[in-house]
C-alpha cells in the first residue's frame, strides 16, 4: 500500500541546440576563411575529419595550418575513413583527444566529413562533459541531404547499425556543394539513394527532377544539384521540426532502411554503401506494398523504373548475399532493428507517391518480398 507520493517537476531539456543554421557557399571549399584556425574567436574549435577528406586538394591549406594537430587554441583530429570506424572506440578516441587538449563545455566540436564523421562527432559532443556545441561541414551528398540534418547521432555496435546514439542537432551547418565533385562514384551514388528516398516520401517536384533529368543528376550538374540538395534539406527539416525525437511522422524517413540496414549487416558493415542498401530496401518496400495490396502494381513498377535509372539493384535477393534461407537471415537481423515495438517487424510502406504509412508485418509476409 502506498503511504504517500510526491512528484519532482523539471524544465524541458532539449539536447544540443534549439535550432540549426544552414548556410550554402559557392565555389571551392575554403575552411580557412570560414573558421580562421588559430585566431582568437572566443570559443576554441576541435575539428574532426577523416583521412579521405583530409587529403582532398581543397583541404590542403586548412590541414597544413595544424602542426601536430594544433593551431593556436584550435585542434584537428584526423581519423580513419569508412564505416569500420563508426564504433564506440572511435567516439571515445574523439573524447579522449578533446580531454588531452583541454577543451571545455564552452568550446565547439566541428565534424568535417560524410555521414560517419557527422554521426560520431555529434555523438561525442553530446556526451563530452554532458554536452558541447557541435557544427558540421558535410562533404558527401549523403551527409548533405540526410546525415547532417536532424540531430541523430550514434555509432554501430556488434555489426548492427546505429545501436548507440542520441538526438543532438548541430548548431551550424556549412554547405559547400563543390565537395560533391570530389566524391568517388560509389559515394555519390550512395547519396542518391537518400535523395530518391526523400523525393518518394515528400516531394513530387523533386521526384519529377529525378525522373526527367537523371542524366544531369548523374553527371553532377552543379545547377541541378543546387535544386536537389536544398529540396532534400527543406523536406527533412520540416519533418524534424514537427517530430524531433521520432515519435510519429519522422519515422517515415526510415523508408527502405529496415531492409537496407539488414542488408548492410549481412554483407558486413562497410562492404556496401548505405545509400545503395537503402535504395535496394526501397525496392523491397514497393514489392511488399504491392503484395499486401497497399499500392497498385503500376506504382511498384514506377519505383523500380526510377531505381533502374540510377543503376540500383531491384532484385528480390541482392547478389552480394545470395544463398539458402536468405529471407530467414534477413528477418533475424530485421528483428534487431531499434524501431520495432512488438514481435512483428515495423516497416515503412506506401500506397503511392508521397502517401506513406507505418505497418507491423508478420514474418510470412516479409518473406514474400524475397521471392
Amino acid at each position: 500500500m502506498e503511504s504517500s507520493t510526491f512528484q519532482i517537476n523539471y524544465p524541458a531539456i532539449y539536447s544540443g541546440t534549439e535550432s540549426s543554421k544552414i548556410t550554402f557557399y559557392d565555389g571551392i571549399p575554403d575552411l580557412v576563411s570560414l573558421y580562421k584556425p588559430g585566431e582568437d574567436k572566443g570559443a576554441r574549435y576541435f575539428f574532426v575529419t577523416d583521412s579521405t577528406v583530409g587529403t582532398l586538394p581543397c583541404m590542403e591549406n586548412f590541414v597544413q595550418k595544424f602542426d601536430d594537430g594544433k593551431c593556436g587554441n584550435d585542434s584537428l583530429l584526423i581519423l580513419g575513413s569508412g564505416e569500420k570506424y563508426k564504433t564506440i572506440d572511435t567516439v571515445l578516441e574523439i573524447i579522449t583527444t578533446a580531454l588531452s587538449y583541454g577543451f571545455n563545455r564552452k568550446d565547439i566540436f566541428v565534424g568535417i566529413g560524410g555521414g560517419v564523421i557527422c554521426d560520431i562527432t555529434a555523438f561525442a559532443a553530446s556526451i563530452f562533459k554532458r554536452g558541447v556545441k557541435v557544427e558540421f561541414v558535410p562533404t558527401t551528398l549523403l551527409a548533405m541531404v540526410d546525415a547532417s540534418v536532424g540531430g541523430k547521432t550514434g555509432c554501430d555496435l556488434s555489426n548492427y547499425k546505429n545501436m548507440i546514439g542520441t538526438f543532438y542537432p548541430a548548431a551550424k551547418l556549412s554547405y559547400f556543394p563543390e565537395f560533391i565533385q570530389y566524391l568517388p562514384e560509389n559515394q555519390f551514388k550512395s547519396g542518391l539513394g537518400e535523395v530518391l528516398k526523400t523525393a518518394i516520401l515528400f516531394d513530387k517536384d523533386l521526384y519529377k527532377i529525378l525522373k526527367d533529368e537523371s542524366e544531369k543528376v548523374l553527371a553532377r550538374d552543379r545547377e541541378t544539384l543546387m535544386k536537389v540538395i536544398p529540396a532534400c534539406v527543406e523536406a527533412k527539416g520540416r519533418i524534424v521540426e514537427k517530430d524531433f525525437t521520432e515519435k510519429g511522422e519522422r519515422a517515415f524517413l526510415n523508408l527502405g532502411h529496415t531492409f537496407g540496414h539488414a542488408y548492410e549487416t549481412i554483407c558486413g558493415l562497410g562492404n556496401i554503401t548505405h545509400g545503395e542498401a537503402v535504395a535496394w530496401g526501397i525496392g523491397r518496400m514497393a514489392e511488399l506494398s504491392a503484395i499486401k495490396d497497399f499500392c497498385m502494381n503500376s506504382y511498384k513498377e514506377e519505383i523500380f523504373d526510377l531505381l533502374r535509372k540510377y543503376d540500383f539493384d531491384c532484385s528480390s535477393v541482392p547478389q552480394l548475399v545470395r544463398g539458402g534461407g536468405i529471407g530467414e537471415r534477413f528477418i533475424e537481423v530485421m528483428r534487431m532493428d531499434k524501431k520495432n515495438e512488438s514481435n512483428k517487424i515495423r516497416v515503412i510502406l506506401q500506397k503511392g507517391l508521397c502517401d506513406t504509412f507505418i505497418s507491423e508485418i508478420e514474418d510470412k509476409d516479409i518473406l514474400l518480398a524475397f521471392k
